[in-house]
C-alpha cells in the first residue's frame, strides 16, 4: 500500500501527486499525497511557504 504523507491514506485510491527533490542531479521523492488537497494542508501545517519570496529583477 502507498500511503500519503499527509493523511496516511492510500493514495492509489484517489489521484496522486508527488514531490521530487533534485539532489546532486538525481531526483528523489520526498512526498506522495493523494491528491492536491492534502499536498496544500501539508505546506499549510509545516508552514513551507514562511519566509519564501520569489524575486523578479528587472
Amino acid at each position: 500500500m502507498n500511503v500519503c504523507s499527509y493523511c496516511g491514506r492510500d493514495i492509489d485510491d484517489h489521484r496522486p501527486v508527488f514531490v521530487d527533490e533534485r539532489l546532486d542531479g538525481t531526483r528523489r521523492r520526498t512526498g506522495q499525497f493523494c491528491n492536491y488537497a492534502c499536498l496544500s494542508a501539508h505546506i499549510e501545517d509545516e508552514e513551507l511557504t514562511t519566509g519564501a519570496c520569489c524575486r523578479l529583477e528587472m
